[in-house]
């Protein structure tokens, strides 16, 4: 493996920007790395070589000109999920039914990406239209934890973790609905960010919910996460939900935490996540995040959010009654695939739909459609909405306690390829801790917080809407005082994969 694999995304872009070593070379390095060891991941649905090696030469020639770099990441490599569009490359949101299909239109956050001078390796896997917690319902195939390849590396943004995990990438983008950001980083110790809803523009993003949707940064470092938060947030007139407000200030909060000290910060400790349902050695983790974090000069509050325990059911009807909706655009008549059985349209569509989509997106199609049928509205998904005020009350009440609130990322760590797949609630129940968060459209991310078992865990730190900086802050300054602790960050571990293609 190249040294230059193992730098992150603050250090390689450095080296970029002072020609210590070429855009280009740092490009080639993270496309060998990916050519050495995704046979054995799957990380990368699409590798798009050509591309990156021409996104990475025209920023050695603008330095080289003398021009101001494009952004602070400019010639750094990234990995971008497959459900934001891209004109270069397919983008077929982890489904057959958009098998091959290039999109005529960029999203705005891979807009935003090429402006900055970041450098698109590819597309990762996920879940078909990032419906799931392990990368498994991936109509091409499970991404595998670089950890463990016998197990999951999380979802529905597996792909996009596991990459940065197995050194691939230094960054990569996810999308986060109900923990599919933060679950992946908690399952593979890399860091993941859930913005603010409308933080991060939805435009090009393929909808799975709309209400709950949100792109955001994934890194090995909070600082790195930071930096990528920086490059793809903000207004955008494209998306009706983004917010029209200044981009909170993550990069200095990032700095200023590294410095770790947390004085005069509360820090709430959130009384219904952690306890029962909690692996043992996940639980351990937190106790110990929680000294770590009082030993930093937080003073530690314990809040109750009394609504969480009905987060999940809530979830589970509202995220498939919105999906019901967004997925009949997929009707064999204008884009993708196209079965030719039978002579009606209704009856094309039907074969089509039966052929393109998978088991898992088709249970929660089915569902949200009973949610919204007639005579079960008010009793279904009208009732869910109101859990989901409810929740979102919880947190305002607990954010006038409390800066920050603090919780494992997941119930559990990583567990083995297959063990959940046949089994939808078992499956579900691995967002108990993330699905708050979405419902409530506040921001949170998840940090890495050691071992368990040999497999990494995740404290997730939740921030109210747009309180992103003193998220990042409280995460950089735990991530620094973790690392002096272990002697050096948790990735530092993760088992070799030389030969693994």
């Amino acid at each position: 493996m190249s040294e230059l694999t193992r730098l992150t995304a603050a250090e390689l872009a450095e080296k970029i920007r002072t020609r210590e070593v070429s855009a280009v070379e740092v490009a080639q390095a993270h496309l060998d790395r990916i050519a050495e060891v995704d046979g054995a991941l799957h990380a990368f649905l699409h590798v798009g070589k050509d591309a990156a090696l021409a996104s990475a030469a025209l920023v050695d020639e603008e330095l080289a000109a003398g021009s101001a770099p494009a952004s602070p990441l400019a010639g750094v490599p990234l990995a971008l999920k497959d459900v934001f569009t891209t004109t270069d490359m397919p983008t077929t949101a982890g489904s057959k039914i958009l098998e091959g299909w290039r999109p005529p239109y960029d999203a705005t956050v891979t807009a935003r990406l090429r402006a900055a001078g970041i450098t698109i390796l590819g597309k990762t896997t996920m879940d078909e239209f990032a419906m799931g917690s392990s990368t498994e319902y991936s109509a091409y195939g499970p991404t595998r934890n670089p950890w463990d390849t016998t197990r999951v590396p999380g979802g529905s943004g597996g792909g996009s973790a596991a990459s940065l995990a197995a050194f691939e990438a230094p960054l990569a983008i996810g999308t986060d609905t109900g923990g599919s950001i933060r679950q992946p980083a908690a399952f593979t110790g890399t860091v993941g960010v859930k913005p603010t809803y409308g933080g991060v523009s939805r435009y090009g993003l393929i909808a799975a919910a709309s209400s709950l949707d949100q792109g955001g940064p994934c890194a090995r470092t909070v600082l790195d996460a930071a930096l990528l938060h920086e490059v793809i947030a903000g207004h955008d007139p494209m998306d009706s939900t983004s917010i029209d407000q200044p981009v909170p200030a993550v990069v200095e909060a990032a700095r200023r935490g590294a410095d770790g000290d947390l004085s005069g910060l509360r820090i709430g400790v959130v009384r219904e996540l952690g306890g029962e349902g909690y692996q043992a050695g996940v639980r351990a983790s937190y106790d110990e995040a929680l000294r770590q974090l009082e030993k930093l000069g937080a003073q530690l509050v314990e809040v109750s959010c009394p609504h969480f325990e009905y987060g999940l059911g809530a979830y589970y009807l509202i995220m498939p009654s919105e999906v019901s909706s967004n997925l009949a655009r997929f009707d064999a008549m204008r884009y993708g695939l196209r079965v030719d059985k039978g002579a009606s349209a209704e009856e094309v569509m039907a074969a089509t739909r039966e052929a393109g989509f998978g088991p898992e997106v088709k249970r929660r199609i089915i569902l949200g459609t009973y949610a919204l049928s007639s005579g079960y509205y008010d009793a279904y998904y009208g009732q869910a909405q109101k859990v989901r005020t409810l929740i979102a009350r919880d947190f305002a009440a607990a954010f006038e306690q409390a800066d920050v609130l603090v919780s494992p990322a997941t119930p559990t760590t990583a567990f083995p390829l297959g063990e959940k797949v046949d089994d939808p609630l078992a499956m579900y129940l691995n967002d108990l801790a993330t699905i708050p968060t979405n419902l409530a459209g506040t921001a949170a991310l998840s940090v890495p917080s050691g071992l368990a078992d040999g497999l990494p865990v995740g404290l997730q730190v939740m921030a109210p809407a747009l309180g992103e900086a003193v998220m990042y802050r409280v995460a950089a300054a735990y991530e620094a005082a973790r690392n002096a602790e272990d002697g050096g960050p948790l990735l530092d571990r993760v088992p070799s994969l030389e030969g693994a293609a």
